[in-house]
């Protein structure tokens, strides 16, 4: 079994550490805070094997360049094309790798940003911020048929496959579930045991493909009425995009 470990940083991000199969070596994915990489090292006894960057924005990379002193031996992988400078290993669509024996499989997935990437390994997914629990990355730079196009990434994975995104977003986004879906008895549920968690600081994270297919509107916008959006988002054409779209604009002034 595959375990990973959340580095909490800043008010609300993950660092994920994976950890080797030795227990002594782990692999970080989107450092942006290194003292709190390096903290969680000293107090585990563990040393740094490899990064895995999903996209360059700054609160996902801002660490890298300390860690990659402090070890100079390990590998920063990440995304091709992207403004972030100290990837060692370029990955994009179809090219896997390998860290302390975990394969991942890289799939492209822009949207939030151009040059954003996944990993997806036996049994879960690095995820970014692209898909959230319950939501999805803000469209800074890609279109909106860009992020519906990434969600297929998503919606073709096993419903068993853990969902580790790097925002603890999910009390939020379930409120916005909640007002788009109004009648989804296993959002009503879920949003129920997201607050029960978040009183108690609980984390959310990871998530499971098969429950964000129940709930998550952004990878439902399909199944989403059009009488369900407000007037001024409703488009004027019944199809998927155009719903996602909908979906992702009122979501941003929600």
């Amino acid at each position: 079994m595959v375990q990973v470990e959340a580095i909490k940083a800043y008010k609300d991000n993950y660092i994920w550490a994976l950890q080797g199969s030795d227990n002594k070596q782990v692999v970080v994915v989107d450092p942006g805070l290194a003292d709190a990489v390096f903290d969680y090292l000293k107090e585990q006894g563990k040393t740094l094997a490899a990064i895995l960057i999903t996209h360059h924005h700054w609160d996902h990379t801002t660490g890298v360049e300390a860690l990659k002193q402090a070890y100079p031996q390990i590998t920063v992988y990440g995304p091709k094309n992207s403004p972030f400078t100290h990837v060692d290993v370029a990955l994009g669509d179809g090219d896997t790798l390998s860290v302390l024996g975990y394969d991942f499989r890289v799939r492209t997935t822009p949207g939030h940003t151009l040059d954003h990437i996944c990993y997806i390994g036996v049994g879960l997914v690095f995820c970014g911020d692209t898909l959230f629990s319950g939501g999805c990355g803000r469209l800074f730079e890609g279109s909106a048929e860009q992020m519906w196009q990434s969600m297929q990434v998503f919606r073709a994975l096993d419903d068993n496959t853990q969902v580790y995104c790097t925002h603890e977003y999910t009390q939020a986004n379930m409120q916005f579930a909640a007002a788009s879906q109004p009648n989804n008895a296993d959002v009503l549920v879920y949003k129920r045991q997201v607050e029960a968690k978040r009183e108690q600081d609980l984390n959310t994270l990871p998530s499971t493909i098969g429950l964000e297919k129940r709930i998550n509107p952004f990878l439902r916008a399909d199944e989403i009425a059009l009488s369900a959006l407000p007037p001024q988002y409703r488009p004027q054409q019944d199809d998927a995009a155009a719903k996602f779209a909908a979906l992702r604009a009122w979501k941003d002034n929600f």
